[in-house]
């Protein structure tokens, strides 16, 4: 429960305007509860934007072992997906904190861009089985996974 206080908190306030004191009396903890779990705002930030991050596993959200889809049905599919799940709700809004304070916490910026390369391997692969089970040479699917992914995100 103080987790998802604090991802309101930070939602609603923006990470300088988060207090604290709304955190402890949302959760209905006490503050040394919150302490003795987080030693900062700035660790409880942190944690709570790395299980957001972790929540999603983009990598998954495309099978490439199995040739269900074809190449343009398993684009589209990860492309609704991702849309869906990054623009709405809570992820829309962590996604904005993690811009908002990326110069602050630079390794929140890391681990959101290695989440991200996680789909664009994934992407890769499977623009290259599809190319290679449809006979058609594909010289560099991390190049066009990439430039897929910067299309969905709008070229941040």
């Amino acid at each position: 429960m103080l987790i998802e206080a604090a991802l309101e908190e930070f939602l609603e306030h923006g990470y300088g305007s988060a207090s604290l004191d709304r955190v402890v009396k949302r959760a209905r903890v006490s503050k040394t509860t919150l302490y003795s779990r987080y030693a900062s705002k700035e660790e409880l930030f942190r944690a709570i934007v790395y299980q957001q991050i972790n929540r999603i596993n983009p990598a998954s959200l495309l099978q490439v072992d199995s040739r269900s889809f074809s190449l343009e049905e398993g684009l589209k599919s990860y492309a609704n997906t991702m849309l869906e799940l990054n623009l709405k709700g809570e992820m829309l809004g962590v996604n904005r904190l993690i811009n908002s304070e990326s110069g602050r916490f630079p390794e929140l910026g890391t681990a959101a861009a290695e989440r991200t390369q996680l789909g664009i391997d994934r992407i890769s692969r499977f623009i290259a089985d599809c190319a290679k089970s449809d006979g058609i040479p594909c010289r560099a699917p991390d190049s066009v996974a990439r430039a897929f992914i910067l299309m969905i995100r709008g070229w941040y």
